[in-house]
């Protein structure tokens, strides 16, 4: 099997069909969770084509956020979206945040900190920028385990031996290595949770468009017709329709949170 490509987010309009239903359901029992006081300051580390900065807004009632995401596509569709004073939308790296040191109230990565090449300095770059006090939090789908919304896709393409690209840093969505990296920076008063959400598509095609053409893995184009048309046979053998034809999916991700030594 040829090793596959690493994912890269490149396109707003394709992330929106493809990962950000997801991340608002996931997301919304994240910030319930979290729990913070209003009018507080928050950093969203990549913060992709907005959809996390808008349920901050939404349910937080921030004083600011400032949303950063590598990819200038992603940021300039959520550009597009967010026109709210509070918010900053920049261009830059996990691992090396352009902020000055005890700035913010909350750091949160949503579905990030396995996409991050070195999740330790990621996680110590969020600690770095947050006030004492501050809470420090991330969640990401469960990979190890099974829990991310493309599991039935990448194992259908494994099946064909052609395997999609996966994170490269997986193994952070464990609650054991989340668990020892937060102790390891020293994290206080640390919580995990489990977040379990569904979707629900119309039909197959609606799964198709959302979770297999608008992936940033590029799978149809790297495959042939003949390919393509026996991922969709294994696709519809495995994924049970209602008498309507909807496709429900769970997914379930790794959540932890905690707040820095005053």
């Amino acid at each position: 099997m040829s090793s596959p490509e690493p994912i890269k987010f490149t396109d707003g309009a394709a992330y929106e069909r493809f990962m950000a239903p997801w991340s608002r359901s996931a997301g919304a029992l994240f910030i319930d969770w979290l729990a913070p006081d209003p009018g507080r300051a928050w950093v969203d580390v990549g913060a992709g084509n907005g959809a996390f900065t808008e349920l901050i807004l939404a349910k937080s009632a921030p004083s600011s956020v400032c949303a950063i995401d590598p990819s200038d596509a992603q940021i300039a569709t959520a550009r597009q979206k967010i026109s709210a004073k509070q918010v900053e939308l920049s261009i830059g790296d996990a691992m090396a945040l352009p902020y000055d040191a005890n700035r913010f109230d909350v750091a949160v990565m949503a579905l990030v900190l396995f996409f991050v090449p070195d999740p330790r300095k990621g996680a110590s770059e969020m600690l770095r920028v947050t006030k004492p006090g501050g809470i420090v939090a991330s969640y990401t789908w469960d990979v190890m385990r099974g829990g991310t919304p493309t599991q039935h896709l990448w194992e259908e393409m494994d099946a064909m031996g052609k395997p999609a690209a996966r994170p490269p840093s997986a193994e952070v969505s464990r609650f054991a290595a989340l668990k020892a990296l937060w102790a390891e920076l020293g994290i206080r008063d640390v919580e995990t949770r489990e977040l379990v959400v569904e979707r629900t598509f119309a039909d197959f095609d609606d799964y198709w468009l959302s979770m297999v053409v608008s992936s940033p893995s590029g799978i149809v184009g790297k495959l042939s017709d003949a390919e393509s048309a026996e991922l969709k046979r294994r696709l519809k053998d495995r994924l049970p329709a209602s008498a309507t034809g909807a496709i429900t999916v769970h997914a379930w991700s790794t959540a932890i949170k905690g707040r820095k030594a005053a």
